[in-house]
């Protein structure tokens, strides 16, 4: 399939790229020619890869600001700039809200709200150096806009995470640019 977009020159991280919707994200993007870093708790079973390139991929956990700042800076170092931020990584098992220890429902909400923020903030203080800014894509959830028994902590998290997306765009304009997408 060809792209109508051309992202030739363009360097784009993916957070959780490696499988589900993130590996299609990855995938699309190296097909209008980006260079993309991915990452991701575990390696997956296949990088993505079109049009005979393959994406850069380390395993971190996306919840650790510190393994996150050097993850960016590793790409930005590698790659001499940042232009896209996709933060995808996110999800959480089935537990009834009532039951839920603070600890699960702290990591819950470290990893679909915390961690979009620190790669962010990561990819922020990059992109604001560049002439071209940048742009940042949030994948929240429907959780985020009705009732998500089961999963509550998931849907407070994604419901800040849009909140976040729109404060950053206003906070972090015009050079960084700032969308979220419920999927």
């Amino acid at each position: 399939m060809q792209s109508a977009l051309d992202f030739s020159g363009k360097v784009v991280i993916v957070t959780g790229g490696g499988k589900g919707v993130g590996k299609g994200i990855s995938e699309r993007f190296l097909e209008a020619g980006a260079d993309v870093a991915i990452c991701g708790r575990s390696e997956p079973e296949s990088l993505p890869t079109a049009n005979g390139r393959t994406a850069f991929y380390r395993a971190l956990d996306v919840r650790d600001p510190d393994a996150v700042q050097a993850f960016v800076s590793e790409v930005a170092e590698h790659y001499g700039r940042i232009d896209v931020l996709v933060n995808n990584a996110g999800g959480a098992p089935f537990a009834d809200a009532a039951t839920a220890s603070p600890r699960f429902s702290e990591s819950i909400v470290r990893l679909n709200l915390l961690a979009p923020l620190f790669f962010a903030q990561a990819c922020n203080a990059v992109m604001q150096q560049q002439q071209s800014g940048g742009s940042i894509v949030n994948i929240a959830s429907v959780s985020a806009q009705r009732p998500s028994p089961g999963t509550a902590a998931y849907g407070a998290a994604k419901a800040g995470l849009m909140n976040l997306g729109t404060s950053l765009a206003v906070e972090w304009a015009p050079k960084v640019r700032c969308n979220t997408i419920i999927a």
